[in-house]
């Protein structure tokens, strides 16, 4: 045991294990004076001298014992003090009670000696202190002989826990070509120890990976850069390690360490560049507009937006206005493109510059001229065996219906648009030519009539004449010829329809009785013009005349008003219609006008009783007699 501290009513005394073990008492003095007493290894004899001139004075108050000290994780069950009333002189008059957190469990008191003792290991970070409180009891009375004091035992700490690291993983990117001590992250350790106990919780963070680019603020763990242009191209991923250590990085401390992902993030420190200073590509003469022709690539290190580039051919009028060229989005190659036909026997190679520049330009890294790069393209133009080409993408021709057989209609023309020339031989498609009104020359292309046209019957010929090579590959290619048939004056006009006139007794002079017209399958260009009249007579027609309205009509009208059906029941009126052609033609027709009895409405019958009785010269009265006894007869017999 070590240092005794007699107090009023309590007597402390302390061990002195290896580590510091201290008592705190407070005692009230009169004048309401607050006395701090303080045991520890090693108190000085005088000090507790200058003390006992109070401790001789008993007050009977209680007594706050403060901070007994114990060591943690020490598993060696010690006595860490002891206790003794005043009236304590040996005799085991006194029973020592310990009540509080951990009695029982974490602490034990002698209840003779009043010792005070460990029961297992502590863990500071588990519970730093325990209050506990202490009574004497006379066994023979069974009361306090002391009032209840507490104090309070403080688990001391020890290095015994590693400093962790938070919030990992940590990531962080920053810009390429950034300043030196750019901030990049901050990494951030805890440790459990006490940070009020000696150096155990004092951490300093350094470098284990990543030096020279990075350095690490041993304090505040900031991590900063520390060689200037880093380039993303050269180098994309950094993995920086920083260690942090306790006891302020002195030998026999805890140690940790995590690692840093930094990644270089793209800036445009980079232009466009072609790998070869020609491309050549070759396109067949038949290409279609919107062939590919090739494909350029202009390579820029950079990525994402700082690598998209625009693709331009140079200004030339010819080369420009056949290719194009366009970036594609996906893989920012240069897409040449066709957009006019090829010839190979006018053209047969195209010399241009390409160009490729930067869509977003940075001129903190590099100057405007860098941001674009240009090559020359050289197309060539393959030749091909193409078919003949007809000088016209069609033929229209015309031809009189009254032309012979024989007459030329047209010619046809093709070339072979080859080096070579090959002849060519013409022929009609048969397929297309159900008529065969037509034949060609198969060498000179020369169209002639086979056989009499007629407009009438169709006005119309379409004819596809095919051209094909004799030699090499006998290709061929067609066009269609159109014949439009030229109208004669070779049909003569006729009355529109079958008119069968007829005349009412009773009609006046100058009455119409019917009105003509004509058709002509002919089609003048002009347009029709009819002509009406009567046949020439030596003699007048005292019955009919024929007035021409002048609009291709005519009406038959009385010349008289005394037509009854006694005198006569028909008359004959021949009839001429002439057109307006050159020459002009004409034809007669007779047409039988009737004379009858009109029903009030003006109808003439043409058929029925009155027919039949004009036919057999009865009368009407006498038919309807007739009738009457057939249906009388017919009446008889029935019943």
């Amino acid at each position: 045991m070590g240092n005794t501290e007699e107090m009023h009513g309590w007597t402390v005394k302390m061990s002195t294990p290896s580590v510091l073990a201290v008592v705190t008492v407070f005692s009230m003095i009169p004048g309401g004076v607050l006395s701090d007493m303080r045991g520890s290894q090693g108190l000085e004899t005088q000090q507790l001298a200058q003390g006992s001139s109070h401790l001789h004075r008993r007050l009977r108050r209680g007594w706050i014992w403060k901070q007994l000290f114990v060591p943690e994780e020490d598993p060696t069950p010690r006595v860490i003090g002891q206790l003794k009333s005043d009236s304590d002189r040996g005799e085991y008059s006194i029973k020592y009670v310990l009540s509080g957190e951990g009695a029982g469990d974490a602490f034990e008191i002698d209840e003779y000696s009043g010792e005070i003792r460990t029961l297992k290991k502590l863990d500071r970070e588990e519970k730093a202190f325990y209050v506990l409180q202490a009574q004497a009891i006379n066994r023979r009375s069974n009361e306090p002989e002391e009032p209840q004091s507490e104090f309070i035992i403080k688990v001391q700490d020890i290095n015994d826990n590693v400093p962790q690291f938070q919030n990992e993983p940590y990531v962080s990117s920053i810009p390429e070509m950034c300043p030196t001590g750019t901030t990049v992250a901050q990494v951030t350790a805890t440790d459990a120890d006490d940070p009020m106990f000696g150096n155990n919780a004092k951490l300093i963070y350094s470098i284990l990976q990543g030096e020279p680019y990075f350095s690490v603020e041993p304090k505040t763990g900031i991590i900063v850069t520390s060689w200037p242009n880093m380039d993303r191209e050269a180098r994309e991923q950094y993995l920086v390690v920083v260690q942090v250590k306790d006891m302020l990085g002195l030998s026999g401390g805890y140690s940790s360490s995590t690692t840093v992902t930094v990644s270089l993030t793209d800036v445009n420190d980079n232009g466009p560049t072609f790998q070869h200073h020609l491309y050549t590509f070759v396109v067949p003469e038949n290409a279609p507009m919107g062939t590919t022709v090739g494909r350029i690539m202009a390579e820029d290190g950079d990525i994402g937006i700082n690598a998209k580039m625009t693709y331009s051919l140079e200004d030339d009028l010819e080369e420009s206005s056949t290719f194009i060229i366009q970036t594609d989005p996906l893989t920012q190659e240069g897409v040449i493109l066709l957009v006019k036909p090829l010839d190979y026997e006018s053209k047969r190679r195209f010399v241009m510059a390409a160009e490729a520049v930067n869509d977003h330009v940075d001129t903190r890294f590099l100057a405007l001229e860098e941001f674009s790069d240009r090559t020359t393209l050289k197309i060539v133009v393959e030749d091909v065996d193409e078919p003949p080409v007809f000088l016209s993408p069609l033929y229209e021709w015309k031809v009189p219906e009254n032309a012979a057989v024989g007459t030329v209609v047209g010619s046809v023309s093709a070339r072979d648009t080859d080096t070579v020339n090959s002849p060519i031989r013409y022929a009609i498609d048969k397929r297309n030519d159900a008529t065969k009104a037509f034949k060609i020359e198969p060498n000179n292309g020369t169209i002639t009539i086979a056989k009499a046209l007629d407009r009438e019957t169709s006005n119309w010929h379409n004819v596809t004449v095919e051209a094909k090579e004799i030699t090499r590959n006998h290709l061929s290619s067609s066009v269609v010829v159109f014949i439009k048939v030229l109208d004669i004056n070779d049909n003569v006009p006729r009355l529109a329809r079958d008119y069968q006139p007829y005349i009412c007794e009773g009609t006046q002079a100058g009455e119409l009785i019917q009105l003509l017209s004509a058709v002509d399958p002919d089609d003048p260009v002009e347009g029709h013009h009819f002509y009406f009249s009567m046949v020439p007579e030596k003699h007048i027609n005292p019955n009919f005349t024929i007035r021409d309205n002048q609009d291709n009509t005519a009406g038959i009208v009385a010349r008289r008003s005394t037509f009854t059906r006694k005198d006569r029941t028909q008359y004959l009126l021949p009839v001429v219609v002439a057109d307006s052609g050159s020459p002009a033609l004409s034809s007669t027709s007779t047409l039988t006008i009737s004379v009858c009895s009109c029903q009030p409405a003006g109808h003439c019958p043409s058929g029925g009783v009155e027919a039949l009785a004009l036919s057999m010269g009865l009368s009407m009265q006498t038919l309807v007699g007739i009738l009457v006894s057939l249906v009388t007869l017919t009446a008889d017999l029935l019943s």
